[in-house]
């Protein structure tokens, strides 16, 4: 019977240490930012952002989480260098007086263990309102290089970049934009 109990205390304990937040760093050669933008409606215009940092915090026992993720928006590459400038231009992106966009989102929704969506706050030319990312693709793996758990999945959201006032080209350069943050992260010590 102790030994019973035992077994049972150790599986308990066990389980509420596994149970503690953790924390993941993103890891860049994983990780990108990238949009997409209907141009006049014909072709779709995609870039993604090459330079972005930031952490994870997630407790799936609580069913809660925060992300922080800071993007260097000099980093955008369209693979067209005269595109890039000009999204780089006041027209769009501004990067000379906003040099960052971040992204904090603070509310998890959970589907079993696994995120199913993250809520937060874009902050991008200098205004902040609200987004919402759905995880497509959301897995946990052990990463054979870092010798460490890795989390992430592809999160997808729309926003209308008029509410951050991007309003250039407006209508034939629709407002609305899909964002997807394809990230992966290591699991912290």
């Amino acid at each position: 019977m102790k030994k019973s109990l035992s077994l049972l205390a150790a599986l308990v304990a066990a389980g509420a240490v596994h149970a503690q937040p953790a924390t993941y760093k993103i890891e860049p050669m994983h990780t990108f930012v990238t949009f997409e933008a209907k141009h006049f409606g014909t072709s779709t215009n995609r870039g993604r952002f090459d330079k972005k940092d930031g952490s994870i915090t997630i407790d799936p026992a609580a069913k809660t989480g925060r992300a922080e993720i800071t993007v260097d928006m000099s980093s955008i590459n369209t693979g067209t260098a005269r595109f890039d400038g000009h999204l780089k231009s006041k027209d769009f992106f501004d990067i000379e007086k906003f040099a960052t966009a971040t992204f904090v989102g603070d509310k998890f929704e959970f589907d079993g263990s696994k995120v199913k969506s993250v809520s937060g706050q874009l902050t991008l030319l200098g205004k902040t309102g609200p987004v919402t990312f759905t995880a497509e693709n959301y897995n946990c793996f052990d990463h054979p290089m870092f010798k460490a758990q890795a989390c992430g999945g592809d999160f997808v959201g729309t926003i209308q970049r008029s509410q951050w006032g991007m309003g250039y080209g407006l209508p034939g350069i629709p407002d609305s934009v899909r964002l997807v943050i394809q990230v992966e992260a290591i699991k912290q010590p």
